[in-house]
Formats: C-alpha cells, sequence, structure tokens
C-alpha cells in the first residue's frame, strides 16, 4: 500500500480514483483473464451486470459492463476458438477439460444414454439443454446449436 503522502502528491482526483479502484477490486480483478476460472467468474459478473442494468444505455455501470464484456471476448477469442466447431465437438471437450463422464451431465442434457447419442451425432442439442450447458461450462449457448 502507497503512503499517505505518496497518495496527496498525486494529482486532484487521482486520490479518490485510486481508493475506488482499491474498493473495485476488493469485488472484481479487472484485468487480462488467464484462467477458466477467472472467466467464469468474469461471466458471472456480466451476467449480473445485465440483470442490473437491462437495456438502459444510460445506467451509471454500462462502461463497466463494456469493459467486462471486452475482456470476456478477447479471452473467448484467444483461448475458446469454438466457432466452427460442430456442438458435439465442443461437448466432448469441454466434458474433457472438466474431467466429467457422460452421467455427470444427466442434469443438464438427460440420461448417459442421451448424452452419447449427442457425442456420437445420433441427436442434437435441444435449447434447453444448451442453455443448461451454457451456464454450467459458463459458455454462450451459441455454441451448442
Amino acid at each position: 500500500m502507497k503512503s499517505n503522502q505518496a497518495l496527496r502528491d498525486r494529482p486532484q482526483g487521482l486520490q479518490e480514483i485510486y481508493s475506488a479502484w482499491n474498493t473495485l477490486q476488493d469485488h472484481v480483478v479487472l484485468g487480462q483473464i488467464r484462467t477458466e476460472k477467472q472467466y467464469r467468474n468474469m461471466v458471472a459478473i456480466a451476467d449480473k451486470l445485465i440483470d442490473e442494468i437491462g437495456g438502459d444505455e444510460r445506467h451509471p455501470l454500462s462502461t463497466l459492463l463494456e469493459v467486462v464484456a471486452a475482456l470476456i471476448e478477447q479471452y473467448e477469442s484467444e483461448s475458446a476458438p469454438f466457432e466452427d466447431a460442430e456442438p458435439r465437438s465442443v461437448l466432448g471437450l469441454l466434458m474433457e477439460q472438466h474431467d466429467l463422464k457422460q452421467a455427470d451431465l444427466a442434469k443438464e442434457i438427460g440420461s448417459q444414454g442421451v448424452v452419447s447419442e449427442i457425442l456420437n451425432g445420433k441427436r442434437e442439442i435441444n435449447a434447453r439443454q444448451a442453455k443448461a450447458l451454457a451456464q454450467r461450462f459458463g459458455v454462450s449457448a451459441s455454441v451448442f446449436v
């Protein structure tokens, strides 16, 4: 922590910004997302901000949402290139990354047999399943449709 003298020597207004930044950092670390855990946390924050802001572009938190969304977009473009992948391939990869078995997705998809059919290309992921999987893995539902 900087000394009080160092804080007093900052340009006018910077002390207030410094204080507000430290308070914000107690709740969320804003910076480049480097891990899957940080990514999931940032997505959860974005969801909360969206719930709060709604469609109000002049809401005081709208610029914070823009920053959070930009950080998420950067991480997704660098770390999760699912754009051209088949939904079943994305599901398989995520299951592998999270060390999950087919039965572990019973809540999101249904029985182990349904998961197996999806992974083998015999069944498509429906909208309800895509939404549930997106919430479980902290990704966009669009990667599953």
